[in-house]
């Protein structure tokens, strides 16, 4: 079938993305879902970092390749084996799929899964297979989804099932900032009630973490960020303090007011100085967690004989350790009894003609998510 679609030629663009575009709009070939696949039809997809990373060559992928992966739809049309699934189901696409059999699946570890992430890096879906092409050459999938598009076939290993009343433009929020944001929290650093915790960067993952924070019953939540109408935001968003990561007393204001320092420091910026912050930060004991996604080339060095000696622990966190099944209709329950007020991380829609625009305002730190509507 044709498809409209965001096609990303080459990594590397020049800023503006308005005027360089590097996303080009393109009615492209779609073929219908194989075994274990199913077609689905896009309503909503969020603008993330990740995707970001992408564009300008810090996560490099296989080009050319349809990004987007935050993202909600309705089922379409069903591959041979689905069976679990039905036209007319709404969905939630999760960015990594998992396989159910490889070693990290089998201990319920999924956002570990070993060909989801051999997929991923290829540009394919979880069983090996590319369903989307140009003028009879294939077109690499992002992170097994391709959310920027009118319709995506993927995995059916790559979809949760939804209830039918949630909107679609905060449903697909879930799929990424919710999922790795809240699940930072209360999967990978499993925060107590009473804790101090402080999350570093604010964008959409960051301020979802904070939301965990507060529903998982910390004392104190610190907000720390570069920019003051984020840390504005996360005041609203239930932050008891928050810090400016650019001030040259940071560390030390923050380590003050928590009293020798975080129980846990969530880093969510990306960035090895932001997760330096977040390790001064940490108390003595206490866990320094990260899932911002740097270069691949980015370094960080430490002095082996304070994580000894200070009983420290430093934590990844992907897809926030969540299993996707269990956690999305979970957070979503959340977010309905008002814990989890994911709809105040939305900074508005756009169309998918103003995607390039759209990465503009991420990158230049305006927004905290936008969701492409179709």
């Amino acid at each position: 079938m044709k498809i409209r679609a965001a096609v990303l030629e080459a990594m590397g663009a020049p800023l503006p993305y308005a005027q360089s575009r590097p996303l080009k709009i393109e009615e492209v070939d779609l073929d219908p879902p194989g075994p274990g696949e199913i077609l689905v039809r896009m309503k909503a997809a969020g603008l993330c970092h990740s995707d970001l990373s992408t564009i300008n060559g810090d996560r490099p992928r296989p080009m050319p390749m349809v990004l987007g992966h935050e993202a909600a739809g309705v089922v379409e049309q069903l591959g041979d084996g689905v069976t679990d699934l039905a036209v007319g189901d709404h969905v939630v696409l999760v960015f990594v799929p998992s396989c159910g059999h490889c070693a990290p699946c089998a201990e319920g570890r999924p956002a570990l899964c070993e060909p989801g992430a051999a997929a991923n890096v290829a540009g394919k879906l979880l069983p090996g297979t590319q369903r989307l092409r140009r003028n009879g050459q294939p077109i690499n999938h992002h992170l097994g989804c391709s959310a920027f598009a009118t319709h995506a076939t993927v995995s059916r290993r790559s979809a949760v099932r939804i209830t039918r009343d949630l909107p679609f433009d905060e449903a697909a929020l879930f799929g990424c900032a919710v999922l790795t944001g809240v699940g930072a929290v209360v999967n990978t650093a499993q925060v107590r009630l009473g804790a101090t915790v402080a999350v570093v960067g604010l964008g959409g993952v960051g301020l979802a973490s904070l939301l965990g924070a507060v529903a998982a019953g910390a004392r104190q939540v610190i907000a720390v960020d570069l920019a003051e109408d984020k840390l504005a935001i996360a005041k609203q968003l239930g932050a008891t303090h928050t810090f400016n990561a650019g001030a040259a007393d940071c560390v030390e204001a923050i380590r003050k007011t928590s009293g020798g320092g975080v129980d846990y420091a969530i880093e969510m910026a990306g960035s090895v100085r932001a997760f330096e912050l977040g390790y001064k930060i940490t108390r003595r004991g206490g866990m320094t967690v990260t899932a911002g996604l740097p270069a691949p080339s980015s370094m960080w060095s430490m002095a082996p004989v304070q994580l000894v000696a200070e009983e420290r622990t430093i934590k990844g966190s992907y897809v926030g350790t969540c299993v996707p099944s269990r956690d999305i209709p979970r957070f979503i329950d959340l977010y309905r009894l008002g814990k989890l007020p994911v709809d105040k991380l939305k900074s508005g829609t756009i169309a998918l003609e103003d995607i390039n625009r759209g990465f503009d305002q991420l990158h230049e730190g305006n927004v905290v998510r936008q969701v492409v509507v179709f």
